[in-house]
């Protein structure tokens, strides 16, 4: 259907207008039936947490992904975890096993410096598309503005493709209040300076994909995204949801 005058969206391998999903187990039968109907919508997916380690299908689901030209990487959790054991060089060889050519390197849990982030994305920027989250999945972990601004450009300039603000599957912690209400003089100044076809802001639920639809636009990356949400953040992003109806086309 094409009589309607609706915000225009990127299509096909999209740089930005990214819907980024999160992946905690779905069946590879039900996944299977997902994409074959929403797949053109989803650009990269998430196997969150550390659940990649323990899925026993997962060749077969990273292989479906990138069936589709969706971007399949494991969640930082797990990154961490394997910095955490020394195993770095083994999660590597990993990833090169499944064909998985995304890798996100986080600190939610851990305190890695930002120095050890950055030269870890100097030896890796060459053989992986590497994404960088920055914040905190402890809510009371409050990190001056002025700091996650220096530390995104840091890692922009480092080599990531994208940075994430944090912002946890329950929309509680990061660029979240604990109350689940956007920090937003936080995005406001992150707005400010940064390339915001660089980030992708980690939006849980319809009420936060709201506010950075009409903040940035219908072309803004958002993360953490349901998979049985995909369709519902795409009429959002096109103005056919009463919240966001009159964006302008």
């Amino acid at each position: 259907m094409n009589f309607l005058t609706l915000p225009e969206r990127t299509k096909g391998n999209r740089t930005y207008g990214l819907t980024s999903v999160i992946d905690f187990g779905t069946p590879l039968g039900e996944l299977k039936n997902i994409l074959s109907d929403f797949g053109d919508i989803i650009d990269i997916a998430k196997i969150g947490i550390g659940s990649a380690y323990v899925t026993p299908n997962l060749r077969e689901k990273i292989n479906l992904y990138k069936e589709f030209n969706i971007k399949p990487y494991c969640g930082g959790t797990l990154f961490e975890k394997c910095y955490y054991q020394n195993k770095i060089p083994e999660y590597l060889a990993y990833l090169n096993d499944l064909g998985i050519e995304w890798l996100e390197i986080s600190n939610g849990t851990l305190d890695i410096p930002l120095g050890e982030r950055l030269d870890l994305i100097s030896k890796i920027k060459n053989d992986f598309h590497v994404i960088a989250e920055v914040g905190s999945k402890d809510a009371n972990n409050e990190m001056p503005i002025s700091d996650w601004k220096k530390e995104m450009q840091l890692l922009l300039n480092a080599g990531c493709d994208y940075v994430i603000t944090e912002g946890r599957d329950s929309g509680t912690s990061g660029i979240y209040e604990k109350c689940g209400a956007v920090k937003s003089n936080l995005v406001q100044e992150l707005l400010k300076d940064l390339d915001t076809r660089k980030i992708i802001f980690e939006a849980p639920s319809a009420k936060h994909q709201m506010y950075f639809i009409k903040e940035i636009g219908p072309n803004v990356n958002l993360g953490n995204v349901r998979l049985q949400d995909v369709l519902v953040l795409e009429s959002q992003r096109r103005g056919l949801r009463s919240e966001t109806f009159f964006l302008e086309a």
